[in-house]
C-alpha cells in the first residue's frame, strides 16, 4: 500500500520532506516549497470523490472558507492545512454571513450531488443517498430518515415501537416553500475549524438540502458564539417565521445517522426529536 508521503509527493508533484501523523488516516505533510498539507485517506468507496467534489462546490460561491484541494485520486485526497485558532466573535460574525450566501447559492434539486461527485455519497462513515426530490418534506423522509431508522432496527439500536414514532413523525414534517440551499451537509462544531484568519469548514457531506438542516445541526452539537452566528446569518437572509420550531424536525437526520455509527445513546435524542415535531 501506498503511504501518506508518497501519495502526497506524486498528488503535488512536490517532494514531502516530513510528515506527522494525526490519526489514523489523516498524515499531516510539509512539502518541498513549505507548504503543509493534509493527506487523508478514503474510509470506503467514493468518499474521497464525494469529499473533493464537495469542498470544491462549497469553495465556488467564494462565501466561506474551505481548504484548496491540491490533489485527489480514488484512496488518497491532499488539502491545504488549515492553522488552527480560537473562536472569536468577529470570527463567527463572517461565518454566519457566509453561511447565508453559501447557503443562497443554491443546489439543483434537495439531494443534488456536487457537480462531479459519485452517485453514492458518505455523511461521516455512514452511507448517504444522492437521489433527489422536489418536495422537501417527502424527499427529507424518504432520503434523509428512513434509511437510518430501517438500518438502525436491523443493527437492534432501535425497537419497532421506536421506529414507529420517527415513521409516523415523517407524516407531520413541516412544509416548506424555500429552494434546494447548497449545504455543507455535516454541520457540527468539530467540522468548523476557528483559525487566525477566520473560520473554515472542513470534511463536508455536501448536497442539495434546505438550509435550516445545516443551522439545526450546528444547534444539536454545539457552536461558539452560535447566537451571534445566526444573527449575522439572518442580516443577511432573513430565516422564515417558525424556525426556532422546526430545529428538531431537522435534527432527525444528524440523530439517526449518528444512531446508525455509534449506537444506542443517540436512539432516544431522535425519538424525543420525533415526539416533538408537531
Amino acid at each position: 500500500m501506498e503511504d501518506p508521503a508518497t501519495a502526497a509527493a506524486r498528488l503535488t508533484g512536490q517532494p514531502v520532506t516530513r510528515t506527522r501523523r494525526v490519526s489514523g488516516s489523516l498524515t499531516e505533510a510539509v512539502l518541498e516549497g513549505g507548504d503543509v498539507v493534509m493527506v487523508k485517506r478514503g474510509h470506503g468507496p467514493n468518499a474521497v470523490a464525494a469529499e473533493a467534489a464537495g469542498l470544491r462546490w462549497l469553495a465556488e460561491p467564494g462565501t466561506v472558507p474551505v481548504p484548496r484541494v491540491r490533489g485527489d485520486d480514488d484512496e488518497w485526497l491532499v488539502l491545504d492545512r488549515v492553522e488552527t485558532g480560537r473562536p472569536s466573535l468577529a470570527a463567527a460574525e463572517a461565518l454566519g454571513r457566509g453561511l447565508a450566501a453559501l447557503h443562497a447559492a443554491g443546489a439543483p434539486a434537495f439531494g443534488a450531488a456536487p457537480p462531479g461527485g459519485p452517485a453514492e455519497a458518505w455523511i461521516g462513515l455512514a452511507p448517504m443517498s444522492t437521489t433527489t426530490g422536489t418536495d422537501w418534506p417527502t424527499w427529507y423522509a424518504e432520503q434523509r430518515v428512513l434509511p437510518y431508522v430501517r438500518r438502525a432496527v436491523d443493527d437492534g439500536t432501535l425497537d419497532r415501537a421506536e421506529a414507529a414514532v420517527i415513521e409516523q413523525a415523517c407524516e407531520r414534517l413541516p412544509t416548506s416553500a424555500e429552494p434546494p440551499a447548497r449545504l455543507h451537509g455535516d454541520l457540527w462544531n468539530g467540522n468548523v475549524l476557528w483559525a487566525p484568519d477566520g473560520a473554515w469548514l472542513i470534511d463536508p457531506a455536501a448536497h442539495g438540502g434546505h438550509r435550516e438542516t445545516d443551522l439545526a445541526m450546528l444547534h444539536l452539537f454545539g457552536c461558539p458564539q452560535l447566537d451571534r452566528l445566526l444573527d449575522a446569518y439572518q442580516e443577511v437572509t432573513p430565516l422564515a417565521e417558525g424556525w426556532a420550531g422546526r430545529i428538531g424536525a431537522h435534527q432527525l437526520f444528524p440523530l439517526l445517522v449518528h444512531t446508525v455509527l455509534f449506537g444506542r445513546s443517540y436512539a432516544g435524542q431522535a425519538v424525543a426529536a420525533a415526539r416533538a415535531i408537531r
